[in-house]
């Protein structure tokens, strides 16, 4: 499995999140200019080739800041963890930059706790094809 990226895989994400509907929307929420986001990516790629029953997806917050209104980043990396169903989120904050955490966490796959209000709408505006959020 890949990871996806917005900026240039839109139709991809799209026809991912609909072949996995019990699956999962992993998105990573970085920055290009961050070291540590360049450095995850790597191990995060390798987890999406392990679990290819969720759909991954890479976005760069200041590519997208006019798309995804006021998303409020204040650490890297910031995962996003929602089923692809809709629902409620399984996680939404920041994690240690070691991907075992990440792996660790979806193989429990409850919810954790956290702000539901805070959460940005990445999967809805994945699923409108990554144009503005409403």
């Amino acid at each position: 499995m890949t990871v996806y990226f917005p900026e240039r895989d839109v139709a991809a994400i799209g026809a991912a999140l609909s072949a996995r509907p019990q699956g999962r929307l992993v998105a990573c929420l970085c920055a290009q200019w961050c070291g540590t986001c360049r450095d995850y990516l790597q191990a995060f790629s390798a987890l999406a080739a392990r679990h290819p029953e969720d759909c991954y997806v890479w976005i760069d917050i200041e590519t997208h800041a006019d798309r995804l209104d006021d998303i409020d980043i204040e650490n890297f990396p910031t995962l996003l963890v929602q089923p692809v169903a809709g629902g409620p989120t399984q996680f939404y904050g920041t994690l240690l930059p070691h991907i075992e955490v990440l792996e660790r966490m979806l193989a429990r796959g409850t919810a954790m706790p956290g702000a539901q209000a805070d959460v940005p709408e990445v999967l809805e505006w994945l699923l409108a094809g990554g144009r503005r959020a409403a």
